[in-house]
């Protein structure tokens, strides 16, 4: 156990940590608001206030009406949309990497279940 100032606190490291000499990278996920614009079943177009990189891989977590799905997707193209002074907004198009089951139904009903609504009006 470590001790800081009365306290013993414990020591978390069960295991020995390697100091590098030089730098290795790494990235780090981050939830971003996004702005969901069209929805399919394979694939969505989303804006965001920053860019995305070219058929790179992200996690999603979506709401749709009162479900939340998370799945992965790959980002098929993207460019800037709109400049507003200082703020610059991108589309990108999101296609969906082999999304289970369980979450093709809750796009599914969703998108059923907007259409629906819209015949409604």
């Amino acid at each position: 156990m470590a001790e800081s100032g009365d306290e013993l606190l414990p020591n978390h490291r069960d295991k020995e940590r390697l100091q590098l000499l030089g730098e290795l990278h790494g990235e780090v996920m981050v939830f971003q608001p996004v702005t969901i614009k069209e929805m399919a079943l394979g694939g969505a177009q989303i804006e965001t206030r920053f860019p995305l990189q070219l058929n790179s891989l992200h996690e999603f977590r979506l709401t749709l009406g009162d479900r939340s799905i998370v799945l992965k997707g790959r980002v098929a193209h993207s460019s800037i949309s709109e400049v507003d002074q200082e703020i610059v907004t991108y589309r990108s198009g999101i296609e969906f990497v082999e999304p289970p089951d369980r979450v093709n139904s809750v796009i599914s009903g969703f998108i059923d279940a907007v259409r629906d609504g819209r015949r409604a009006l």
